[in-house]
């Protein structure tokens, strides 16, 4: 397996959701942040972790915080940022609204590093899951390029990239969930709770 010492892990942390009306990482699961989620599922992992992000409520955690080098330009821009950032060829990229994620399912993707994929994304419930994945440090140029033609779509960007999907079973998908509304919230507590 990798060492850690080449991993680094980030975090996209975006800024304020437009349809939970607050920033996400900070949305509270069982009193713990959603962003802490993903900090403790990265932590045995990589051997830095990055947030990217313009809130700088989140030196709380005391970890490098970056921001986006493009302005509202979503996951594209972030993962440029992060990967820009970083300081390892291996890096694992989650964004802060998966709060049942866990390194069982980032070590899948560690397991799965090969010479060639550039990419490798987690496939859940039959969707690519662009935001739970690991990135090559080179991605960024390719990213870049697309950000320098106002290209913001994530799954235009990554189709121009080698990239693998390693599919979850059924068992493992609920760790992907993520939080885009109050509805999402409330369906998350509940399975949590089971």
């Amino acid at each position: 397996m990798i060492h850690k010492k080449n991993i680094t892990g980030i975090i996209l942390a975006g800024g304020k959701s437009s349809r939970m009306g607050t920033d996400k990482g900070f949305l509270l699961l069982n009193n713990k942040p959603f962003v802490q989620y993903s900090i403790d599922a990265l932590s045995p992992l990589v051997s830095e972790i990055i947030i990217v992000s313009d809130n700088a409520d989140y030196d709380v955690f005391g970890l490098k915080r970056i921001t986006d080098i493009t302005k509202n330009a979503g996951p594209v821009a972030g993962i440029c940022s992060g990967l820009k950032a970083s300081s390892t060829d291996y890096n694992l990229i989650l964004s802060c609204d998966i709060p049942l994620i866990n390194t069982q399912i980032l070590e899948k993707l560690i397991d799965n590093i090969d010479d060639y994929h550039e990419i490798i994304q987690v496939e859940s419930n039959g969707k690519s899951m662009p935001l739970i994945a690991l990135y090559k440090k080179d991605v960024a140029q390719t990213f870049n390029t697309f950000l320098k033609h106002d290209e913001r779509r994530l799954r235009v960007a990554i189709k121009s990239c080698k990239s693998k999907n390693v599919i979850l079973e059924k068992e493992n998908e609920i760790t992907t969930m993520n939080v885009n509304t109050k509805t999402e919230l409330k369906a998350i507590k509940d399975a949590n709770n089971h």
